[in-house]
């Protein structure tokens, strides 16, 4: 389809009722997703302020759900009317929730139990309890303890649905052990999963004699990335690790004897052992150094994307060849603006291999392909150029009159980013419905305006603008999600006060606007968190 053709509704429909399409099993959810699509962005389809609430505590949101009260309390959004599908009961600090994942039953897997067909939410509690909590009824269904030889604090797929990894706080050791030069071995400890069902790859330390003052470490799609305040990054296999390293292979809910202690692996007061101790540097699988440990792979062959470690380097951004580091052909990219906030790039989440280059100003969607007659290298160049909508001249000549009486003209520039000037906050892609949605913000007199754009992914065109009632703050932070027909903005103010503004699209809005207050009014007085 063309950037200017627009699909017709009916014959999609028609076509869906009569059969018309191949045996592939996702044909009939693609086209409901291109009706959908379709009416999302025709010109008299509004989106609805529909919700608003406040909160003290965060506020999360995770595929048609909003949590509360750190994932004790959840609320359906996909409803007409907002719909608390759980609240769990109230808790000792020590209970509480500090990270959590969503997760969806893969497809083609057969599981054990009926329960594990549904979305689950993956916790993680101040105790060092993993839990499994249903997604729609707040019930656990599962429970692991993790350890007590460490404060485990944060959730992360290794894998998307399948692997994840539990990371422990950094290991700083106390300030009199740091007076004193006692050196903390353990830096840091990783705990590995595989879901659904749950089981135990093992868990790693991080110590200090193998990988030396690290200050981060992470497991992303089976490799160990280890970074260092110097900006060095570097990545290991974790298969290997694990291959080489293991101590021994434990099972959840088997008993084992561990440092003259016997327990059930998993449960409490024995938790699990850390299994996985390397005594040995591993195999070096890349390094490279990068200005902040910005470090990204992506791209079709292999790329990665970093800045150059010094601090007059910030903005500007190499793409190299990851097989032999070698500079893409117009691999440097630097936007040339002047701003208080830095612009930011990454690969395109569609899986195309493009990147995208995010300034105040402009959206870069780049492409990677091959150099003519030179197969071996491949070259950026513009797929298209989103453009914030503002004066194209940035200079002002101010008249000054000195003391005796000559008019002197003063030039400056205004900033890019320049708060009566629209700048774009933020830029997501809405898998779906194959949309990029732009973030794009105005200071109006006192306060600012805020409306969510849908761009078409393939060539950048302007579908449909989305205007956001409520005003938008610069200095607050902000997260907006735009996900099927909902649009969902969440808003930090200061002394935690967490605000939360559900906009829902309608097809009728003469019918919605009668009704809007009243949802209003009645949601307030339902739902206090």
């Amino acid at each position: 389809m063309g950037p200017n053709q627009k699909p017709n509704v009916c014959g999609r429909l028609s076509r869906r009722a009569l059969g018309f399409f191949s045996r592939d099993a996702g044909m009939v959810q693609r086209t409901n997703l291109g009706i959908l699509r379709a009416l999302v962005c025709q010109e008299s389809t509004k989106f609805k302020n529909v919700w608003t609430t406040h909160s003290k505590s965060p506020i999360a949101y995770e595929r048609g759900r909003i949590y509360f009260n750190n994932y004790r309390c959840c609320v359906s959004s996909v409803a007409s009317e907002p719909r608390k599908l759980y609240e769990m009961p109230k808790c000792s600090k020590l209970e509480k929730i500090e990270d959590a994942l969503l997760w969806e039953c893969p497809v083609g897997e057969m599981l054990p139990n009926p329960s594990d067909y549904k979305s689950s939410l993956i916790a993680l509690t101040a105790h060092n309890w993993l839990l499994r909590i249903s997604a729609t009824t707040g019930k656990v269904l599962e429970k692991i303890y993790l350890a007590s030889y460490c404060k485990f604090r944060y959730l992360s797929w290794d894998t998307p649905q399948e692997v994840i990894a539990v990371k422990s706080a950094q290991n700083k050791g106390s300030t009199l052990a740091r007076q004193a030069g006692v050196q903390q071995p353990v830096l840091l400890y990783l705990a590995v999963f595989h879901v659904l069902p749950f089981s135990l790859i093992g868990i790693l330390e991080i110590n200090k004699k193998i990988f030396g003052n690290v200050t981060d470490a992470t497991l992303s799609h089976g490799i160990l990335i280890v970074m260092y305040s110097s900006g060095l990054v570097r990545l290991y296999s974790f298969q290997a690790i694990t291959k080489q390293f293991m101590q021994q292979k434990l099972d959840l809910g088997c008993a084992c004897r561990w440092g003259g202690a016997t327990g059930t692996v998993g449960e409490a007061p024995f938790g699990i052992p850390c299994n996985i101790k390397i005594t040995d540097t591993p195999p070096l699988l890349f390094e490279v150094s990068s200005l902040e440990n910005a470090f990204q792979i992506g791209g079709h062959p292999w790329h990665y994307i970093i800045t150059p470690n010094k601090k007059k380097q910030k903005g500007v951004f190499h793409i190299c060849a990851l097989k032999d580091n070698s500079l893409a052909k117009n691999g440097i990219q630097e936007m040339e603006c002047c701003s208080l906030e830095s612009d930011w790039i990454y690969f395109h989440p569609d899986a195309s291999g493009r990147i995208i280059h995010v300034g105040p100003n402009q959206v870069k969607v780049l492409k990677l392909s091959e150099v003519e007659n030179n197969s071996a290298q491949h070259q950026i160049s513009e797929d298209f150029v989103i453009l914030a909508n503002r004066e194209k001249n940035k200079n002002e000549n101010l008249p000054t009159v000195t003391a005796s009486g000559r008019v002197v003209k003063r030039s400056f520039n205004i900033l890019d980013d320049d708060p009566e000037q629209e700048t774009f906050k933020i830029v997501d892609y809405e898998d779906e419905l194959d949309l990029l949605s732009v973030v794009a913000v105005t200071q109006i007199d006192a306060e600012g305006k805020a409306h969510l754009d849908f761009h078409c992914n393939e060539y950048g065109t302007l579908l449909k603008s989305v205007p956001l009632m409520e005003s938008w703050d610069v200095t607050y932070s902000h997260e907006v999600y735009f996900d099927r027909d909902l649009v969902l903005h969440i808003e930090q103010k200061p002394s935690r006060v967490f605000s939360c503004y559900v906009y829902q699209m309608v097809c009728d809005p003469g019918e919605e606007e009668e009704t809007t207050d009243r949802r209003n009014k009645t949601d307030h007085n339902n739902f206090k968190f």
